[in-house]
């Protein structure tokens, strides 16, 4: 049983919905969505609040941004407060961790924000000229990375921004044959994996270009050589970097999609779980989630990333 919910000042509504709730969610640069459609007419105006949950779980509060009228329904789209991410700003920085780079930020666009994990690195200083918010806390993200190899899932939290470790972010739903209706599993090398990493800087004191590379010659027998190549900027540990690289890049893509799985609210883009499918056996992590509900069923549909995953 799910409960859908519309706040107008002090108001609040619970529509008549039409059809099913759907939550979306995506692990990189994107919001949360709420999608429902209700019957006219509907006394909602943008940016009204929109709170939904399931068996009394909290699974999204966000803001209404869309409305499309036809002859007999209304359909709204609301998005979490990830959306306000979407500006651009300039920000330049010196001796903060990712996670305080949220923080700033959240405040600055005067966001609430809940439980930010201590990213560990600090960041020694980064210029973000015109750029999304989103992109600014990724970078620093990607930073974080490349330094200390922990990835980090920046999402909402029923209306706090959150920022956690992907070993936090494990639930305890198995993906068997038994667990959808079909299932598309695909093992790669072909996109993200490489066995060398080549990076050079040109050192502007002696003229000469450095090289820095980090390689499997093990991998490059039985896969051939498959090369990385890029220019490091100059305050970058550069041997760093490309030992963070091979480690992140030197495996098998693994990509699986499932439909129509029995839903679970606990599952969103950037949680893992575990799959056991194929002679895989392994945690996933969630890419995207789509989650269906109706008054008597919840479904979801998955797309999910292991192997070379954290790029």
């Amino acid at each position: 049983m799910y409960e859908l919910v519309v706040l107008s000042g002090s108001t609040i509504y619970e529509p008549p919905v039409e059809g099913k709730v759907v939550w979306d969610t995506s692990r990189k640069n994107n919001p949360g969505k709420l999608t429902f459609n209700c019957l006219m007419p509907v006394p909602f105006e943008m940016g009204n609040a929109v709170r939904f949950k399931v068996d009394g779980a909290n699974v999204f509060y966000g803001f209404l941004f869309t409305e499309k009228l036809d002859k007999d329904r209304v359909k709204f789209t609301a998005y979490d407060q990830l959306r306000y991410l979407k500006n651009k700003d300039t920000y330049v920085y010196s001796g903060k961790r990712a996670d305080q780079v949220v923080k700033m930020i959240a405040d600055d666009f005067r966001l609430k924000t809940g439980a930010l994990a201590n990213t560990g690195y600090v960041i020694p200083s980064r210029v973000e000229d015109n750029q999304t918010l989103f992109d600014i806390i990724g970078n620093a993200l990607d930073a974080t990375l490349m330094q200390n190899r922990r990835l980090f899932v920046l999402f909402d939290d029923f209306g706090r921004i959150s920022l956690k470790e992907i070993k936090d972010m494990k639930v305890p739903v198995v993906l068997d044959d038994g667990a959808s209706e079909n299932y598309d599993l695909s093992r790669s090398i072909d996109a993200k994996t490489y066995n060398r990493i080549k990076l050079f800087r040109d050192n502007k004191n002696t003229g000469k270009r450095e090289i820095y590379i980090a390689q499997s010659t093990a991998n490059q027998n039985k896969w051939g050589l498959l090369q990385h190549y890029e220019k490091v900027e100059e305050k970058v540990n550069a041997q760093q970097k490309a030992d963070a690289l091979l480690n992140l890049h030197n495996q098998v893509e693994q990509k699986l999609s499932v439909k129509n799985v029995f839903g679970d609210v606990r599952v969103r883009a950037g949680s893992m779980v575990l799959v056991n499918l194929n002679g895989i056996q392994q945690w996933m992590l969630v890419e995207k989630a789509k989650h269906e509900f109706s008054e008597s069923e919840h479904t979801m549909d998955l797309n999910l990333a292991g192997g070379g995953y954290i790029v």
